[in-house]
């Protein structure tokens, strides 16, 4: 390992959000920094062909470089481009689309559509889950285990930001997650852990959470919120995108995508509690929604036939393991971090659908999927990505797939 301070010119931004130089032929990854700065770095991390280095200087800044408005951003690991003006955020998460398709992908020249960045970039959050250490609060440090006690979260939306101070002491709880129903004003807090005395004054529902189960202590176990007209109803921990204007962006990429029309049937292959099949699969003939969340399931049927959308079918279970013989003529998939995988994108294509929405958060599994679809003979059209986490390195992406 290279012993002292090292002073490295940066020229690229990598997936996980560090910038890229090299020293003595290696490459170098550095926190903290902008592509075009020459910055002074201890190394902390050292391989055959890269290391990673802590920044300690930033010698030659980037116009772009910014003040930190969060008085915890150099400790705490929940936001990690704040330093960063936003216009230029938005740059490096297009070219990290871009660049993890080209290289893990495979596609040699994508089409990349402009990013859309539906949200304020601080503000947005409609649920956040905090560590709890002592009775406080907070996040973790950077790619630690450290928790770091929060004051306040400058990415809450401010129904939530207000929740979070009167919370107060919170002894005997492991985790605290806050979520709220933007349009319709309802807050809900679920914990893990004794319910704190403080809690008949939060002013918000709360649920305590045991393994995989919810137990609701005060009032109802849900909140509702409002997509693309449509009314759905999330229920404990069942998850939705933590960005509310961004999931109507969402819904509207897959819908440009598909065009359902109806005498189409409609595949949702994660469905959630419906984003996609509630408001999309409005205009299909028929929609197929396979889900194996429990809790999201009953959400799920609900919001469907509270969306009108009679002709359904619901599916319960890992899709690729459900799938079956079924077909369709569209397919949305919203699978975890992880991707499809070579079983999932069988089980996709197996129904021979003509076109399909691939909405992805993360770009290095949607491109090695992207190489999965092409062997299975269907092209990458185009790739949106979707600024769903302002002030993160993470990204949202709607890929179009379809047949030659």
């Amino acid at each position: 390992m290279t012993d002292g301070p090292v002073e490295i010119d940066l020229y690229d931004m990598a997936h996980g959000g560090e910038a890229v130089g090299r020293h003595h032929g290696k490459t170098v990854f550095v926190g903290g920094a902008i592509p075009g700065e020459r910055v002074r770095a201890s190394i902390v991390r050292e391989k055959a062909a890269w290391a990673r280095a802590d920044l300690e200087e930033v010698l030659a800044s980037a116009p772009t470089r910014v003040a930190p408005p969060c008085p915890h951003f150099l400790e705490c690991g929940g936001c990690q481009w704040q330093y960063m003006a936003y216009i230029e955020q938005l740059k490096w998460k297009s070219s990290i689309v871009a660049g993890q398709l080209r290289h893990l992908g495979g596609a040699s020249d994508p089409e990349i559509a402009p990013i859309v960045a539906p949200s304020a970039p601080f503000g947005y959050r409609n649920r956040m889950t905090f560590h709890v250490e002592d009775g406080r609060p907070g996040l973790y440090r950077l790619r630690s285990k450290q928790q770091i006690p929060i004051s306040a979260c400058l990415l809450l939306v401010p129904g939530l930001a207000d929740l979070y101070q009167r919370l107060g002491p919170l002894p005997g709880v492991k985790e605290v997650t806050l979520r709220m129903g933007v349009t319709t004003g309802e807050r809900a807090v679920l914990i893990r852990g004794r319910t704190p005395e403080l809690a008949t004054g939060w002013g918000a529902s709360v649920i305590r959470l045991t393994g995989r189960r919810f137990e609701p202590l005060i009032g109802p176990p849900r909140v509702h919120e409002e997509v693309a007209g449509v009314h759905f109803r999330i229920t404990g921990p069942a998850f939705f995108q933590v960005n509310t204007e961004g999931a109507g962006a969402l819904a509207k990429l897959v819908d440009n995508a598909l065009q359902p029309s109806g005498s189409d049937t409609m595949l949702d292959a994660y469905a959630g509690v419906g984003l996609f099949a509630a408001t999309v699969g409005k205009s299909a003939g028929r929609v197929v929604a396979v889900e194996s969340s429990g809790i999201a399931l009953a959400d799920l049927r609900h919001n469907l036939s509270e969306a009108g959308v009679s002709n359904h079918e619901v599916v319960r279970g890992r899709f690729e393991e459900v799938a079956g013989e079924g077909s369709w003529d569209l397919a949305v998939c919203d699978p975890p971090r992880s991707g499809l995988g070579e079983r999932g994108v069988t089980a996709l294509v197996a129904g021979k659908p003509r076109r399909i929405a691939y909405v992805s958060c993360d770009p290095a599994s949607l491109a090695r999927d992207t190489r999965l679809f092409d062997a299975a003979g269907y092209r990458l059209v185009k790739a949106t990505p979707v600024d769903l986490f302002p002030e993160t390195f993470h990204v949202e992406t709607v890929a179009e797939f379809g047949l030659p």
